[in-house]
């Protein structure tokens, strides 16, 4: 009895978590270049249910009778990077990645990486709407007045003349899955990520930004079967602590 409590309750905090990333996946459907979450679950091993204290049973020679599974725990919360649809903006420096990679900015020092195209230019240099610089082959991206065309290879050229080429990093699956998000639309590397970057190998488009890859609608379905669920564990609860009453008030008057 008491095991059911706990395992229905461990159902409601696994569906607090998975709710807390479907919101935030709604909260981030405009974000451009916002990549969504999943909550990836993980059960707990089986427990053997055995028969120990049956007449004619002995302690250490009882009989199996089947298993039990005291619920599912949260084991991740995995980023998917499908790509967003594409919006035209017509802004020289807007830019969108066609394909597996990320912009590497740096900020305060460290280097971090985003989809988040919509950059912007102070005192001649390249940075994110955040203040994160944009970075070049040859470090930041310092830009002279002039009309800019970025191709799709990522060179940039100012009134003709070749400035800077713009780095893009790519992962492997593996690498992907070890990004850690980081605030302002971020990622940042985490102990799982050495040896897993490659060669970008897709194209820069010059005027346009990556929308979210959130699907609105099949993230409210989502939120109606975690509420359901949430729901059908609270009164699981409730039914089990009323049994367990009844029971020991029946053993109080039984005695």
């Amino acid at each position: 009895m008491i095991r059911g409590i706990y395992t229905s309750a461990l159902g409601m905090i696994t569906n607090m978590q998975r709710m807390d990333v479907v919101t935030n996946n709604i909260a981030h459907v405009n974000t451009t270049g916002h990549k969504r979450d999943i909550v990836v679950s993980h059960e707990f091993s089986d427990v053997l249910m055995s028969r120990m204290n049956d007449p004619g049973i002995r302690m250490f020679n009882h009989v199996p009778i089947g298993h039990i599974n005291p619920g599912v725990f949260v084991d991740d919360v995995f980023t998917v990077f499908g790509q967003g649809a594409f919006q035209q903006t017509g802004n020289t420096l807007d830019l969108a990645i066609a394909g597996q990679g990320l912009f590497v900015v740096q900020e305060n020092g460290e280097e971090l990486f985003t989809r988040d195209g919509s950059f912007t230019m102070a005192n001649g240099l390249l940075m994110t709407n955040q203040g994160a610089l944009v970075q070049g082959q040859n470090g930041n991206i310092q830009l002279p007045e002039g009309y800019i065309v970025i191709n799709e290879q990522g060179r940039i050229y100012v009134n003709d003349e070749y400035v800077d080429t713009i780095r893009i990093q790519n992962f492997t699956p593996e690498g992907f899955h070890s990004l850690r998000k980081a605030k302002n639309n971020l990622f940042r590397v985490s102990d799982y990520t050495e040896g897993t970057m490659i060669d970008f190998e897709g194209t820069i488009q010059q005027g346009f930004l990556e929308g979210s890859n959130v699907n609105i609608v099949q993230e409210m379905v989502n939120m109606i079967t975690i509420s359901r669920s949430y729901e059908t564990n609270a009164r699981m609860i409730t039914i089990q602590d009323g049994t367990l009453q009844r029971a020991v008030n029946d053993i109080a008057r039984r005695g």
